[in-house]
């Protein structure tokens, strides 16, 4: 469904660059009038991604000495996470087909890749590559409609794991989990309980929920509102063994979660960064790194033992 929305979004865009072609060809060459017509949809992307920065200030949580960035720090900072999202819904979340990965030698456990709203499977694609570099199993599941309720996504959830567990032959899994996804995760292990979970990493979620939630549209949008009634009910069902399973990793510069430090789980492991943006959490090195070494940790394997050759077999 995300993909025949992102299809149908690139055909608009299409529309629009010809349009602004015929337009600026009236005035300009045709190579001239086809380079500015490129730049005005360019530009229109890159206004969104202004835009989304400005409203997520708006509603800013304090932010500490060390996370102050200077000009060159704002620059990188925005234009990192324009390309972040841009390679994501152009490319990445475009192309993606649903598709499991089962190491012949695993070196930890499984890894069910839970994307946030309105993505799909694709957003993973960058840390996939590196998943299965390290001898690491996995599976990036497609949460489906769009707007659905929360606890809606929840069956799809415990169908995938049990897929990725049967599949990988492990008694547990880790969960990674961008924005929406970690609230979806948590209403799993409301139903379905943390037996099967060794730990669950969240990027950039929305644990108290966001201001830029009442732009969204859906059930799962409102839920994800500030002080809404279906984060409050999914708080208190939780005790601090099952928070304890959590780590949260977050930024105080993300452009959709404002305050940013709703993400900050009380009772969970929390790690914040500095200097990244939303779509570009699941993408970043650093953060990266640190997901990494969460699932061996969870798995009980030593830094060191992951990354060599590895003959591995991709399962639709």
């Amino acid at each position: 469904m995300v993909r025949r929305i992102l299809t149908a979004i690139m055909g608009l865009q299409l529309l629009a660059l010809l349009l602004f072609w015929y337009l600026a060809a009236q005035l300009f060459a045709l190579d001239v009038a086809l380079l500015a017509a490129l730049l005005g949809v360019l530009l229109v992307r890159l206004a969104i991604t202004a835009s989304n920065f400005r409203l997520s200030h708006r509603a800013r949580s304090p932010l500490p000495a060390q996370h102050r960035l200077d000009w060159i720090g704002r620059a990188h900072l925005f234009f990192e996470e324009y390309g972040a999202t841009m390679l994501a819904s152009s490319w990445t979340m475009l192309r993606h087909r649903p598709q499991m990965h089962i190491a012949s030698q695993p070196c930890s456990l499984p890894v069910l890749l839970v994307h946030g709203y309105a993505c799909n499977g694709g957003y993973w694609t960058q840390l996939a590559d590196v998943l299965r570099r390290e001898r690491v199993s996995h599976l990036a599941l497609d949460l489906e409609p769009v707007a659905a309720d929360i606890d809606d996504f929840v069956p799809l959830l415990e169908a995938a794991a049990q897929r990725l567990l049967q599949a990988s032959g492990a008694p547990r899994l880790v969960v990674v989990a961008h924005s929406m996804g970690g609230l979806v995760t948590r209403a799993w292990l409301r139903r379905h309980g943390a037996a099967r979970v060794a730990r669950v990493v969240t990027l950039g979620t929305p644990h108290h929920g966001t201001a830029l939630a009442t732009l969204g549209v859906g059930s799962n949008a409102r839920q994800m509102r500030r002080d809404s009634e279906w984060l409050a009910r999914l708080a208190a069902s939780e005790d601090a063994a099952r928070r304890a399973l959590f780590t949260s990793i977050w930024s105080h510069h993300d452009n959709i979660i404002a305050p940013q430090d709703s993400s900050r789980l009380p009772g969970a492991r929390n790690i914040e960064f500095g200097g990244i943006g939303h779509v570009a959490l699941g993408r970043h090195p650093q953060v990266q790194c640190r997901v990494l070494a969460e699932i061996l940790a969870a798995s009980g394997t030593a830094a060191g033992q992951c990354g060599a050759p590895d003959s591995t077999a991709a399962l639709r």
